[in-house]
């Protein structure tokens, strides 16, 4: 089996479970080195996963000729300076979402990955698995008839609580909206369709935060970005959704992400998991039915998007997680907060169609 081979940048909180999936899981990869500014972590992870390559610099894994796929996994306002080098040195890239901390940063990455012909894709890749993919089944087989509206809500108190090293969250390409956005807005996108504009009302709560996990605890930190963010989505199809993001807000339970149809209510599984309970509501039943998964993925299977884009490399199909989506909804993020300061309605410069659901595969691991 003919294998794509990738590199990680960055071993932060997240790569553990990148690294887990890559290793053993997805059949069609084959990690070949990693690299973080703090040379220990890599190295830990070298031997933890028998990884062949630990590189000095990410700018020695984009001259690798052995990789095919760079695996961004920095912090967020790192994404564009790491996936721009890694494009301009003729490499693929799948990054750690946001695509950029700006929309101008996303543009400038999309039309490096068109000029030179590199597969330029992204995170969340949650929208694969078989929570969301069983419900756009549903709703693509007329479940709840035509959708007419969303909610979508993602409310807490912020990471300074429990995350190791919070600050970034909110530092300029942070905030509750670019950092969980992305799970909610993804899912909309492919359960729906794509957005034509938004309007927005954004602000920022508190002005410092104080971290109070290890080891930074007692650190205050300056808030740069909003964390109290709602909006309204103007569908392609006429839907309308809203969303509202918070780093704010005390809550004790895991807010709903909805769609509603002219037939009937759909509860979407949180985005941020690839399973989940899926719950239809129809006017005959007269209450909420939990509906089987229809699709293999319902564990964490972050990662997933690679296996998918090196699935696309191979073979010449477009990759699901691709540039015009990751573009689409960094447009849709940022421009709620664009809507705000100018107190106006947001046409949209991208258009989204949404790529092919998943098939299900008798081996689990090997993609389509």
């Amino acid at each position: 089996m003919s294998k794509v081979k990738v590199a990680i940048i960055g071993i932060g909180d997240i790569s553990g479970i990148y690294l887990e999936n890559i290793t053993k899981v997805f059949k069609e990869l084959e990690l070949v080195g990693v690299c973080d500014l703090i040379r220990e972590r890599a190295k830990a992870a070298q031997e933890k996963y028998q990884v062949k390559k630990l590189y000095e610099t990410m700018y020695d894994a984009f001259a690798d000729p052995e990789v095919d796929i760079i695996i961004n996994l920095t912090r967020p306002y790192e994404h564009y300076e790491v996936t721009k080098a890694a494009l301009l040195a003729g490499k693929h890239v799948y990054t750690e979402k946001p695509l950029g901390a700006s929309f101008e940063e996303g543009k400038e990455l999309v039309a490096l990955a068109e000029e030179k012909k590199l597969m330029l894709g992204g995170a969340p890749d949650t929208f694969l698995g078989a929570g969301i993919q069983t419900c756009r089944k549903l709703i693509d087989d007329g479940f709840i008839g035509e959708p007419i509206g969303a909610a979508a809500f993602m409310i807490c108190h912020g990471h300074e609580t429990w995350h190791p090293d919070p600050a970034f969250y909110y530092q300029y390409g942070g905030g509750p909206m670019l950092d969980m956005g992305p799970y909610y807005v993804t899912a909309l996108v492919n359960l729906i369709g794509g957005v034509s504009g938004v309007t927005g009302v954004t602000k920022t709560s508190f002005p410092q935060r104080t971290i109070t996990s290890q080891p930074k605890c007692g650190t205050v930190v300056d808030v740069d970005v909003p964390t109290y963010i709602t909006g309204i989505l103007h569908f392609d199809n006429g839907a309308v959704g809203t969303i509202f993001t918070t780093f704010d807000v005390y809550y004790d339970t895991q807010a709903r992400l909805e769609i509603y149809g002219s037939k009937g209510t759909l509860i979407v599984p949180d985005p941020n998991h690839f399973g989940g309970p899926i719950k239809l509501l129809r006017p005959e039943d007269g209450s909420y039915k939990e509906m089987p998964l229809l699709f293999d993925y319902k564990e964490n299977s972050r990662g997933l998007g690679i296996a998918d884009m090196a699935k696309a490399l191979r073979t010449g199909r477009d990759a699901r997680a691709n540039h015009k989506q990751i573009y689409h909804v960094l447009e849709i993020l940022t421009s709620f907060e664009k809507s705000s300061k100018e107190k106006k309605y947001i046409p949209l410069e991208t258009h989204f169609e949404r790529e092919q659901p998943m098939k299900n595969n008798i081996l689990h691991g090997i993609l389509d």
